[in-house]
C-alpha cells in the first residue's frame, strides 16, 4: 500500500518549534515533488511548503516563510517540515502529500487522497 505518513506534531508555546517528517511507505520519493498543507478548525486547508524531487525548487507561503524550512533526504524517504517562532495560527494539522508540481510561487495539488495528518497546536 502506497501511502505517505506524517509525524512530529505536539503542544508547544508561542515562540517554539517543532519538526514534523513525512515518510513514505511501499515507494520512494526521490522522484516526486512533496508538499506540506494544513488545515486549521473552520478553515480551508492551504499550501504551506513544498520541495521539488530535487530539492532544486522550494517554496514557502507567505505565513510561514522565514519560519519555516522544508528538507528532504531521498535516502531516508523522508521530507521533513522544521517550524520555528511558532505562532498560535499555525495551529492545525498539517498533512504531506506528493504533489502535481513545486513552483517558486505556489505547490500544486495533491495526488490521490490524504493521510491522517499530525496536529500542532501553539498555546501557552
Amino acid at each position: 500500500q502506497l501511502q505517505l505518513v506524517e509525524s512530529g506534531g505536539g503542544l508547544v508555546q508561542p515562540g517554539g518549534s517543532l519538526r514534523l517528517s513525512c515518510t513514505a511507505s511501499g515507494f520512494t520519493l526521490d522522484t516526486n515533488a512533496i508538499g506540506w498543507f494544513r488545515q486549521a478548525p473552520g478553515k480551508e486547508r492551504e499550501g504551506v511548503s513544498c520541495i521539488s524531487s530535487s530539492a532544486g525548487t522550494i517554496y514557502y507561503a507567505d505565513s510561514v516563510k522565514g519560519r519555516f524550512t522544508i528538507s528532504r533526504d531521498n535516502a531516508k524517504n523522508t521530507v521533513w517540515l522544521r517550524m520555528y517562532n511558532l505562532k498560535p495560527e499555525d495551529t492545525a494539522a498539517y498533512y504531506c502529500a506528493v504533489v502535481k508540481y513545486c513552483a517558486n510561487q505556489a505547490v500544486g495539488g495533491p495526488f490521490g487522497s490524504w493521510g491522517q495528518g499530525t496536529q500542532v497546536t501553539v498555546s501557552s
